[in-house]
């Protein structure tokens, strides 16, 4: 029986290679950990640009001026995100998704706990302002190179009755990331001086994304640098392509899924960034005031997002993304009487924009994954991804508040109806090619 058994080349049940397979849950799981740590660095800095940045980085001028100047400077790091993904693409293809993933977390720790050692405006001049840029340009590259690629695994592996579910996780991480940003925010603004805030308390979030970054590293190393998933990646064909074969076969598809979102991408900061800046500048309410109201609202998006999952799998992410844009098109006609309606207004403007933001940003994400072929998924999702928050998010601080303090609130009518109008149209006349029901 020995002999038999080792001439026909059988393996003994102890040495087996059998293993359970990788389930969606596990894979939600680096999804979900991955994004709610980059979402947290992107909200501290955020909420820097209206509460810290003007008067530490741009004390010579007035403070409407360098709140713009800081928005300025945030969309530096949605400039640089495209030229992130490319270059560490490259960086994978030489050696490995381990190193790249390691080396693009380690640059956005670095980049961000950069910022938290600054010196001011005050100390070293107008160098301070330079080293703000070049830390921000810094997170954008890094924050290109931290695709892993899960985020497309998932849509491909979900249950295809409940793939709007799945599809969700992912954006979870937006409202978790912005509740637990501006608690830390108002909880400093409520217990330190507004001296000892602008000398150092600011820098404590800062600090605080730094650990939070390192945690997320190992964790999302621990589930990809299993051979499990390497395998399932290479069995997806999820591996870097080049980026000019890429737009030149699928570079339709790429714009497609870059504007088909736009009205969540564009609501986005319009119901964080936007009423902060507006709110400091115009209104007699305490800078904590509102940031409460925001993490009520942030809270609420995150059940909506949840929520989001179980409506597109009834009713289908498509129909779900444009009934979103159409409410998101009737809401931006109330933004100049809701902000401009005294504290009750303005409280609802945040609450509801929320609400909305959870319901459409839920299943603005990863849309476009099967239009892809196999061999571009990897890059052409990561890409998608970097050019929807260029159109629709970027620049979206700084336009809102230029064009509302110009020509009054009706300009963020405007630009929300412009997002809206936009996603309308794309998923209008790419009915067939945009998003096929998974």
């Amino acid at each position: 029986m020995t002999s038999t058994h080792v001439q026909s080349g059988a393996m003994p049940p102890d040495v087996s290679h059998d293993h359970a397979p990788i389930t969606p849950g596990e894979i939600a799981i680096g999804v979900s950990i991955g994004r709610a740590s980059e979402y947290f660095d992107f909200f501290v800095y955020a909420i820097a640009s209206v509460l810290v940045f003007p008067a530490v980085f741009f004390p010579f001028e007035s403070q409407l001026t360098g709140i713009l100047y800081s928005f300025l400077i945030f969309s530096f790091a949605f400039i640089a995100r495209p030229f992130g993904t490319v270059i560490f693409m490259k960086l994978q293809r030489r050696f490995g998704r381990e190193v790249k993933l390691t080396v693009a977390l380690f640059a956005l720790g670095v980049a961000t706990a950069g910022i938290a050692f600054l010196p001011g405006y005050q100390d070293i001049g107008f160098a301070a302002v330079i080293l703000l840029s070049l830390f921000r340009i810094a997170q954008g590259v890094a924050l290109g190179g931290s695709w892993d690629g899960l985020p497309s695994l998932l849509a491909l592996n979900a249950p295809p009755s409940r793939r709007g579910w799945y599809a969700m996780l992912g954006q979870l991480g937006a409202p978790v990331g912005f509740l637990v940003a501006a608690s830390l925010f108002a909880y400093l603004l409520v217990n330190v001086s507004q001296k000892e805030f602008l000398e150092w308390g600011w820098r404590y979030p800062f600090y605080v994304a730094f650990a939070i970054n390192v945690v997320a590293l190992f964790a999302r190393l621990r589930l990809v640098a299993t051979d499990d998933y390497s395998e399932l990646l290479d069995e997806k064909e999820l591996e870097p392509s080049s980026v000019t074969r890429l737009t030149k076969s699928q570079g339709s598809v790429i714009l497609i899924g870059a504007l088909a979102a736009l009205a969540s991408y564009a609501l986005f900061h319009m119901v964080t960034v936007f009423p902060l800046s507006w709110m400091t500048l115009y209104s007699e309410r305490t800078v904590s005031d509102v940031l409460i109201i925001q993490i009520v609202g942030a809270a609420l998006a995150a059940v909506c997002v949840i929520l989001s999952g179980k409506l597109a799998d009834k009713v289908g992410r498509r129909t779900m993304l444009g009934s979103l844009a159409f409410l998101i098109a009737l809401f931006s006609g109330f933004v100049p009487m809701m902000i401009g309606g005294g504290e009750f207004g303005q409280d609802a403007f945040i609450i509801i924009g929320f609400i909305l933001l959870g319901l459409s940003y839920g299943q603005a994400s990863g849309a476009v994954t099967s239009n892809f072929e196999p061999r571009y998924r990897y890059t052409g999702a990561a890409l998608t991804a970097d050019l929807a928050w260029l159109a629709g998010a970027a620049f979206a601080p700084l336009v809102a508040l230029g064009l509302s303090v110009e020509f009054g609130l009706s300009a963020v009518t405007f630009y929300l109806l412009s997002g809206a109008l936009c996603t309308l149209g794309v998923l209008w006349l790419n009915k067939k090619s945009y998003m096929q029901e998974q």
